[in-house]
């Protein structure tokens, strides 16, 4: 698939993780785990990847492999903050497209990345493009740690949620479909300009969703639908042993 217009991909990447330690530098296939999203990243015909790193090692790790990286504050306390540095580092124009690539996504499909950055650019009215899947299986419906999201005609958000949204009251006559967000995003710069000066919106903290924030402060967020989940990210030292095994099966160099 080809972009519609130019973008720019960033990949956020913190050393620290809970359950992980170092998860940017594992392993896979022989090389970094940043530098396996890097490449994915660089297939979705982005006019510019960058990896916003908050510690000396990744950078000379995404060095070594040549790839483009900033590094930036270990202070802070979302990726969406760590994208509102690069926006401002770089000097984007307000109309330029970001997509925020998740640093533990080392299989994340390329054709997703240029879908959510088209998605953004044919939406002129939206602030934000996400996407969104159809639930088939009822147990996700009323799993917390699947977010459901409901929209409006036009596919624009109305409310992201971990409660089973919409709720059918009366499901014998009426089963409303419900969708499962996922979480990749692509940003107008101008909105990352100013999301560090948002404060946090109440249903925010009670859901722990920072895109209600956007939501709770008039921004629109377009959602493209998709009909199948990109693979899971790397969480846990299970996860990472899955994606290698992955990779290994595709024969990667």
């Amino acid at each position: 698939m080809k972009p519609n217009t130019p973008f720019l991909v960033v990949i956020p990447a913190r050393l620290a993780s809970t359950r992980l330690p170092n998860k940017p530098l594992a392993d896979i296939a022989g090389k970094p785990m940043v530098v396996r999203v890097a490449e994915r990243a660089l297939m979705s015909g982005a006019s510019r990847v960058v990896i916003a790193v908050d510690d000396q090692s990744i950078f000379d790790a995404c060095k070594t492999y040549g790839l483009d990286v900033m590094l930036t504050s270990k202070d802070h306390p979302t990726g969406t903050d760590r994208l509102s540095e690069v926006v401002s580092k770089l000097n984007l124009q307000d109309d330029e497209i970001v997509v925020n690539v998740q640093g533990d996504e080392p299989l994340i499909p390329s054709d997703l990345i240029t879908e959510v950055a088209n998605t953004l650019s044919q939406h002129p009215q939206a602030s934000i493009a996400t996407t969104a899947l159809a639930i088939h299986d009822p147990a996700e419906i009323n799993n917390p740690n699947v977010v459901k999201v409901v929209m409006n005609q036009s596919h624009q958000a109305l409310y992201f949620s971990r409660s089973a949204i919409p709720f059918s009251r009366n499901p014998e006559q009426h089963q409303a479909q419900c969708y499962r967000h996922i979480g990749m995003y692509a940003y107008r710069a101008s909105f990352l300009k100013k999301f560090s000066k948002l404060s946090p919106a109440p249903i925010e903290e009670a859901e722990a969703l920072e895109q209600l924030r956007a939501l709770w402060h008039g921004f629109a967020i377009q959602v493209l639908l998709t009909d199948e989940a990109p693979p899971p990210g790397v969480d846990t030292a299970e996860d990472l042993e899955r994606v290698r095994q992955a990779f290994a099966s595709l024969g990667k160099p």
